[in-house]
């Protein structure tokens, strides 16, 4: 019997791109976005349908769900995918902004998998995927709100494994490093709400060195989906699967450094206006290796 995954955030980037991966795989694909009017690829395709879902909205949570149990008869894997980026000093946000932040990758992400868990459970059965960031588990200028969504992520699954792991529902959690995708661009949100000034020369730089990074040394959505396709297909105890050579040589360096070492790693990282971050955290690393 085919299985079926259940996608949110499915328009663009690694929401697209594990569809199409999942497709091609033979599974049953539910690509749920808020408006599937507007598609037509993955709408033209064998055993995939696009409902209606907003994470802010747990009516259409419960009525996207039900419209995939009903096509396939049962979801095998959910995928927390929809989420944004609230980018720059934390002064210049405005309180709406900050609780959108955390309503839609912390908010959202729980009301989709309490809406799924009873499905689950009654099947004895079921991966719950939650694409966090390995900014969930280190630190970068500018990213304040951010890292504290992604960060409530990958505590609030971290710790649902246990009770959820009673039913034979695995929890999994991606860490994308920067991915070539919308996110740098429709996905985040820059806005100065406040109109707080007082930053602006110490942003600006730091954000340009972030965009040019982000263009030339991302992974691709692809790469992503790979690894979604893994933990879908993981009936082990394996929680957390890192993406990209930056999330990677980074984790290593929030590992293996104490505080103060990793602070001045940042600091040559981003506020020497230096855009291959790669780079820059593997002379880091050496140097300190040799010393």
């Amino acid at each position: 019997m085919k299985k079926t995954v259940f996608i949110t955030g499915s328009s663009s980037g690694i929401g697209r791109a594990t569809a199409l991966k999942f497709q091609h795989e033979g599974w049953n694909v539910v690509a749920s976005m808020r408006s599937p009017g507007k598609e037509s690829e993955l709408t033209a395709l064998a055993n995939v349908i696009c409902p209606a879902l907003d994470v802010h909205d747990v009516e259409s949570i419960r009525s996207a769900l039900a419209a995939g149990i009903e096509r396939f008869g049962k979801i095998d894997a959910v995928i927390n995918n929809a989420g944004y980026g609230l980018i720059g000093p934390f002064e210049t946000f405005s309180q709406e902004q900050i609780e959108r932040q955390f309503q839609t990758n912390v908010f959202g992400l729980m009301n989709v998998t309490r809406e799924i868990l009873p499905h689950m459970r009654a099947n004895f059965s079921g991966h719950i995927i939650n694409i966090a960031s390995f900014a969930g588990r280190s630190i970068f200028p500018l990213y304040s709100v951010y890292h504290a969504s992604k960060w409530a992520v990958e505590g609030f699954v971290d710790s649902l494994s246990y009770e959820a792991g009673r039913f034979n529902i695995r929890l999994k959690l991606i860490e994308p490093g920067t991915i070539r995708t919308e996110f740098w661009g429709r996905s985040t949100d820059r806005v100065n709400a406040t109109g707080i000034e007082a930053y602006d020369d110490y942003s600006k730089p730091i954000l340009d060195a972030i965009d040019t990074a982000a263009a030339s040394l991302s992974a691709r959505a692809e790469d992503v989906a790979e690894a979604i396709w893994v933990a879908a297909n993981d009936h082990s105890g394996r929680l957390r699967y890192v993406v990209g050579a930056d999330a990677h040589i980074t984790l290593l360096a929030r590992k293996l450094l104490p505080d103060s070492l990793y602070q001045a790693l940042i600091q040559a990282t981003f506020h020497s206006g230096a855009v291959n971050h790669v780079g820059t955290l593997k002379s880091f690393l050496a140097g300190r290796a040799s010393r």
